[in-house]
């Protein structure tokens, strides 16, 4: 395992790939199905809804259940959790790649997203638990990030390859990439020994209210894609999903067992981390839509040819883990996530002027900025978010985390989706679509304004690369 030197041994290097094929294997999974949509509505003869509900259930999973599964890694164990929930991740996607009806994809896309939901903060907690903080941490969360930015970016060429055997190879393809991870992880991954438990047993209460109203919330950010479908249960979802979040305060204040334990909202690292992660997330989701949008339906380009163009974006699998942590420990988190929040939104600035006979030289500087911009945010985002945090409690706090990115990319998507229906109009043809996109693409630059704003903040308080104000467990909410 990890050497007071700061060099891995082996061993610990295997931990750190397969920790890291599973996150990796989360990042395909979602890019290759937004590629295979088209086919798969072609085949099954899916309406526009019940192809957006598709996407959807796999959202209203994820985001439903992540608190949920952080508090699971830390009470249950983490290796527990995480290789229970790759077996139903595994299973599932299998299901979903024998799917006749579109009522099982949407079964098939929702657990799936439940169990990513309770995977992704055990595994997050495995590699912050093995890896002592410093050093070999940063290097661990460096290769980390870097293969889950990368996993998104290569899964859409592999989802354009995949889908011109057939859509079903998108499902198909996942489950033998389980396969392998889960035989290696079985006698590899092992629970952190040093971390203590926390005692008590789960708050129920907490669990239906908090779950319940990530669902509601979720759903309604879901429903702003289709303004069609009347705003009176749009406001209503959100009313709900508030009240429900209203009343799993009052419950986490009086519960002897808290789900969250509230004070560790009070991190200032903590919450800077999860708001930049939202609009970071939701900003690149909002754009990768558009790109999709522009090259598939304006420029006619088919799926691998759009794979393709967005390749360079992968560049983050390589430089997150080579140059990043070199940054961090040179300049500090703080620093590194502010550059790598302030070159995304101008990625998205150099692209706003976008024309229909764009070459793709034109388009190259914005997908490189936005890679550079992935190697410098991801992996300090997922340090900041346990920055002075007791072990014990990195599955909450990578519950957190992955909960904001989760809202970020359905707050991301939904956002873009409306301001293009509403400028578009009626308008059918190329130059209004243009002009439409255009405009949407104002919504991802705000966003990336906004999270650099967020992390500037920190930039006063930040008193040393890699130490943030501790927050202990004992602390009362």
């Amino acid at each position: 395992m990890p050497t007071s030197s700061g060099r891995m041994d082996g061993r610990a290097w295997s931990v750190l790939f397969v920790l890291c094929g599973a996150i990796f294997l989360e990042g395909i999974d979602v890019a290759m199905l937004n590629v295979a949509l088209p086919s798969i509505r072609a085949d099954l003869g899916l309406s526009t809804g019940m192809l957006s509900g598709v996407v959807s259930a796999y959202v209203l999973g994820y985001g439903g259940f992540m608190l949920l599964g952080g508090r699971a890694a830390d009470l249950l164990g983490r290796r527990r959790m995480f290789l229970f929930w790759l077996t139903v991740f595994l299973i599932f996607s299998g299901l979903g790649g024998f799917a006749t009806e579109g009522w099982m994809l949407l079964v098939a896309r929702f657990v799936t997203g439940v169990a990513a939901a309770f995977m992704a903060p055990a595994g997050l907690s495995l590699v912050t638990g093995n890896f002592p903080e410093g050093p070999q941490r940063a290097k661990a969360l460096g290769v980390y990030a870097g293969t889950a930015a990368g996993g998104f970016s290569l899964g859409l060429v592999a989802g354009g390859l995949l889908a011109t055997f057939g859509w079903r190879w998108v499902f198909f393809a996942p489950v033998i990439l389980s396969a392998v991870i889960l035989l290696a992880a079985i006698p590899l991954i092992k629970d952190p020994a040093a971390p203590e438990r926390p005692v008590g047993g789960f708050d129920l209460a907490g669990a239906f209210c908090v779950t319940g109203a990530m669902l509601l919330l979720v759903y309604g950010v879901v429903r702003l894609e289709h303004p069609g479908d009347g705003w009176g249960g749009t406001a209503g979802a959100f009313a709900a999903g508030l009240a429900s979040l209203a009343v799993f305060i009052v419950v986490e204040r009086r519960s002897a067992n808290p789900l969250v334990r509230l004070g560790i909202l009070r991190s200032g690292p903590l919450v800077r981390a999860n708001l930049g992660a939202l609009l970071f997330i939701g900003s690149f989701a909002g754009f990768q839509f558009l790109v999709t949008l522009y090259l598939q339906e304006l420029r006619g380009w088919n799926t691998l040819q759009t794979g393709l163009a967005m390749l360079v974006i992968g560049i983050d699998t390589v430089l997150a883990p080579t140059l990043t942590p070199r940054l961090v420990n040179r300049f500090g988190n703080v620093r590194v996530l502010f550059g790598g929040l302030l070159l995304a939104a101008l990625a998205y600035v150099l692209f706003l002027p976008v024309g229909l006979d764009w070459a793709y030289l034109t388009m190259l500087p914005t997908m490189f900025l936005l890679g550079l911009a992935f190697s410098l945010a991801y992996g300090p985002l997922t340090m900041a978010a346990t920055d002075g945090i007791d072990e014990h409690e990195h599955g909450l706090a990578g519950g957190l985390l992955y909960t904001a990115m989760q809202f970020g990319t359905a707050l991301g998507l939904s956002a873009v989706t409306a301001v293009n229906v509403a400028a578009l109009g009626g308008g059918v043809s190329p130059e209004a679509g243009l002009d439409a996109l255009r405009t949407a693409l104002i919504v991802p630059i705000v966003a990336g304004v906004l999270g650099a704003a967020v992390t500037a903040f920190g930039l006063r308080t930040h008193r040393a690369p890699g130490i943030a104000e501790p927050v202990p467990a004992e602390t009362s909410a």
